[in-house]
């Protein structure tokens, strides 16, 4: 990866932000390539939540390009990934920040294409693939298909104005569905959001038992989306009562829908290139598994919500609708305050309820 316009003498660089918890170093030698490779565009910023040993081999492996920093001890977040954006975002003074998990490997072209759709809107929605192609990854794949048949994807990845990120008081860091809770956030205050379906970046896919342990934690975002939630919630007493009537064509008939959604969202924006022609037909299997893990999700949320991290996250996101009145207030406080005032972000006092919260005042 060599530097392209965004790394250029004389402009601005953009952040390449890495929230990161590990609890073993495999792979980081990998991960440390690519990233010093990202270092010759992005100024290269690593919030990083691992226990001092690890902590302590990542700074040595990291601190010659890129700048490798504890969370902030004063946001208390029970999304830990949240406190790890946050901190970078604050940390930063880059215009543009592009946020990413570990397992993201943006090419040349697919980061200098997020960075240029930055100039014109407040965030961008790029669109993964994974790349190995392990059977967990392809039964995955059916997920991101239907969802780019649908509108798109929710990617390990996304790119936003560091002014707009401030300006809409940062998000909740106490919801499961991180990516879902910053897109509502930025829109509520006003922000301009790019859905960039063809820009496409590589995810690598997670080991089989990390892939199993996800299953009720994705099916719980889907909490955030009630429409979606019922029709997934329907899909298996639908295939109990066609099995108890031994009335079999409804579940043909609807799994070649199903395929026929996931081909439509795999021709979508260029997605031949990236997925597989096989992985459509997959996409009935992933509904059925989901439709069973939407049950377990549900019955997560009538015991307190959902483990993650070692303790429940009872929301998967906050209503557009309570953003949008937050935006309001937020607005009407600024109004208000005398010359020279200023909002802060301060985290004072014993933690809080979330970073939005805090910044609201």
């Amino acid at each position: 990866m060599t530097p392209g316009p965004a790394g250029s003498a004389g402009l601005p660089r953009p952040c390449y932000l890495l929230p990161l918890r590990r609890s073993s170093d495999e792979g980081i030698g990998e991960l440390t390539g690519y990233l010093r490779e990202i270092a010759h565009i992005c100024d290269v910023l690593i919030v990083d939540a691992s226990p001092d040993p690890l902590f302590s081999r990542h700074h040595a492996a990291w601190m010659a390009f890129a700048r490798h920093i504890r969370p902030d001890p004063a946001l208390a977040c029970r999304n830990g990934k949240v406190c790890g954006v946050v901190t970078g975002v604050r940390g930063s003074t880059a215009a543009d920040v592009i946020i990413a998990d570990d397992d993201v490997r943006y090419s040349h072209r697919a980061l200098t294409e997020v960075l240029g759709l930055l100039a014109g809107a407040d965030l961008v929605i790029p669109q993964n693939y994974f790349e190995p192609l392990p059977w967990h990854a392809a039964w995955d794949s059916g997920r991101i298909l239907i969802n780019r048949a649908a509108g798109y994807d929710y990617p390990g990845t996304l790119a936003v104005r560091r002014a707009a990120f401030l300006g809409a008081g940062c998000y909740d860091g106490d919801v499961l569905f991180e990516n879902l809770e910053l897109i509502r956030t930025i829109r509520a205050a006003g922000g301009r959001l790019a859905a960039a379906p063809w820009i496409h970046v590589r995810r690598l896919p997670p080991e089989v038992g990390h892939f199993a342990g996800q299953r009720v934690r994705q099916a719980y975002d889907s909490l955030a989306q009630p429409g979606r939630l019922a029709a997934e919630l329907s899909v298996l007493p639908a295939v109990a009562l066609a099995l108890g009537r031994r009335s079999f064509w409804p579940l043909g008939l609807g799994a070649v829908a199903v395929a026929a959604a996931g081909e439509a969202g795999r021709r979508r924006n260029g997605g031949r290139a990236v997925f597989a022609w096989y992985l459509p037909l997959l996409a009935p299997v992933w509904l059925a598994e989901r439709s069973v893990c939407s049950w377990l999700a549900l019955s997560c949320r009538m015991r307190g919500g959902v483990r993650y991290a070692g303790q429940r996250l009872p929301r998967a996101a906050t209503p557009a609708a309570v953003l949008r009145n937050k935006a309001i207030r937020r607005q009407d406080s600024r109004r208000r305050l005398p010359a020279g005032g200023a909002v802060t972000g301060a985290k004072t006092g014993a933690g809080m309820r979330s970073v939005a919260e805090r910044l609201d005042g």
